[in-house]
Parts: structure tokens; C-alpha cells; sequence
């Protein structure tokens, strides 16, 4: 089912040079894609329209989408399909291990569609995943880019004890434009899962990201710092948003690359352990060597 949002068709600004990237054509991309097709897996770098998926497919990263390919939302920002969800595919957690053995990943990103229908959210198949890759993988470290469970009493504790290295929840926007841009979410319900996964498992990674060009100012993005501060989150991520279609919500500005550079150095003082900001910064963007540099920073301070 598309999606047809009451300010969508309002005209964005032409792109940027910075904002380019080349149609992937590489073989290690090929390859990458064949391997999904063959596990019958999904990846948000398709479904999303992820411009960094020529690199990162050639260079045999991907992020795999569990829980089916359509969503019970339909967040105005978003290119996933919305409709009447996939039944649940029981060999999915087996897939997702065959994956990381097969592209050899150090690190493997495992993110979803809202799953509203279900009584969990999805939370167990998060959970089966993250003990099949620990079976199969015990070397590669797990992150998850969790939906937000929202009314799903115990979906949160059943992730977070099956052990992930890193969770990972976007607040996407500032609160200002969440019934425009992400109307099926509450902001402050998404700041306190973070703030709860941090309670429940203290020394567990948490991360979390925005997009900018939709209109927010610079004070909020800075309020939106403070407060995942506030919810001790280690690890934030900035990028650009772009329009996947017509449908959706108009990019009201191309931010400047020395924008993003200065809500790096913003960030930082701020206190977060690590930042990625540059107009291409996705969540799983280079995942895995930021949370190399992460891991390696905690250790050697002591922590």
C-alpha cells in the first residue's frame, strides 16, 4: 500500500552536489544482493532507499529488516511499504546467521518494521536472532535498531536480555514535528526506552539519531542532544533527510556540510562517547568501525 501524506507534494529544494552519490554497480554489490535474495532476507538499505547501499553492499555490509517487509505505520519520512503485515517466517533467525557467516561480519545490524499486530512488537524474534548469531557467529557483535515498542509490556526486557552489544532506537526528529513526521510515535516514550534499556543493562552500548531538514532549528536539535543525554545514550548519529518519493514529506532544507561538522563538535562537549553527523550519516552507516572505536574507547578509559 503507498503512502499519501495530506503535505506531501509540496516541492523540495534541488539537491546538492554533496548529496550525490553514484547508482552501485560493483560486484561485491551484486554479490550482496544475491546473497539476500538467496536467504529470502530483507534489508532497510532497500526498503528504506538507503543512498550509502552502493559502499556498503560492496564492501559486504548490510543491515537485514526482520519481521517482514510491510509496516503497521506510516511514518511521513519513510519508504517501507504500509499495509496488512507478512506472517512471521519461524527460519528467519537461522537466515539472518547464515547471512553474517557468509558476508564474514564483525558486526551485524538487525533492525524491523513496526509491528504493531503482534502481542510482543517482535520483541522474541529480535531475541531468537540475537541467540542464533551468538550459536553460529560468537564472534560478531550485535546491534539492534529496535521500533518502539510502544504498549508492549515486556517486549523491551526480551530484547535487551538476549544480549545485544548495541541498541539502537531513533528519535528521528524534534518533538515540535512528531505529528507531521513520525505521527504514530510519542518523542518522550522513545527517550525513556532508551533511558530504560540503559537502566536494565548498564554497561550496554545505546544509540540513537535524527534527521535534520525538516524544518527544526538549531536550539532544538540541541534540546534533542540534551535529552538523550539526560537518557545517558553513548552513541548519536545525524544525517540529512531525502524525500524517497512525491509522497512523502517535502525536505524543507539541504543542510550545509559545516552545519553537520558543527553539530559534531556541539555533540561532543555534550558528552557523547561517539558521533557520526554528515549529510550521508545513516544509523548502520559504518556501524561497525564506530563501534569498534566505541568499545575501544570505554576500555581504555577504564569504564
Amino acid at each position: 500500500m503507498s503512502k499519501i501524506h495530506p503535505i506531501s507534494g509540496d516541492k523540495s529544494p534541488p539537491k546538492p552536489d554533496w548529496i550525490r552519490v553514484p547508482a552501485p554497480t560493483s560486484r561485491g554489490y551484486t554479490q550482496t544482493a544475491e546473497l539476500m535474495r538467496g536467504l529470502s532476507l530483507n534489508t532497510v538499505c532497500e526498503e528504506a532507499a538507503c543512498p550509502n547501499i552502493g559502499e556498503c553492499w560492496d564492501r559486504k555490509h548490510a543491515t537485514v529488516m526482520i519481521l517482514g517487509s510491510v509496516c503497521t505505520r506510516a511514518c511521513a519520512f519513510c519508504n517501507v511499504k504500509t499495509g496488512r503485515p507478512d506472517a512471521l517466517d519461524p527460519d528467519e533467525p537461522n537466515h539472518v546467521a547464515e547471512a553474517a557467516s557468509a558476508l564474514g561480519l564483525a558486526h551485524m545490524v538487525i533492525t524491523s518494521v513496526d509491528r504493531d499486530d503482534l502481542a510482543d512488537g517482535g520483541a522474541a524474534q529480535f531475541a531468537a536472532c540475537i541467540a542464533r548469531l551468538r550459536e553460529c557467529s560468537p564472534t560478531t557483535t550485535i546491534e539492534v535498531l529496535t521500533p518502539d515498542f510502544l504498549h508492549k509490556d515486556g517486549a523491551l526486557e526480551t530484547v535487551v536480555a538476549a544480549g545485544p552489544d548495541v541498541f539502537n532506537h531513533n528519535l528521528e526528529t524534534v518533538p515540535r514535528l512528531y505529528p507531521t513526521v513520525r505521527p504514530g510515535a510519542r518523542y518522550f516514550h522513545s527517550l525513556r526506552l532508551l533511558d530504560q534499556a540503559k537502566e536494565m543493562a548498564p554497561d550496554l552500548y545505546t544509540k540513537s539519531g535524527i534527521m535534520v531538514g525538516f524544518g527544526e532549528t538549531r536550539e532544538e536539535v540541541m534540546q534533542v542532544m540534551d535529552d538523550l543525554r539526560s537518557a545517558r545514550v553513548d552513541f548519536l548519529t545525524i544525517g540529512q533527510y531525502l524525500r524517497p518519493t512525491p509522497r512523502h514529506i517535502a525536505v524543507t532544507e539541504y543542510v550545509e556540510p559545516g552545519r553537520f561538522e558543527g553539530y559534531a563538535a556541539l555533540a561532543r562537549a555534550k558528552g557523547f562517547a561517539m558521533v557520526s553527523s554528515t549529510p550521508l550519516t545513516r544509523s548502520s552507516f559504518h556501524a561497525g568501525e564506530d563501534f569498534a572505536r566505541l568499545r575501544a574507547s570505554r576500555h581504555n578509559k577504564g569504564d
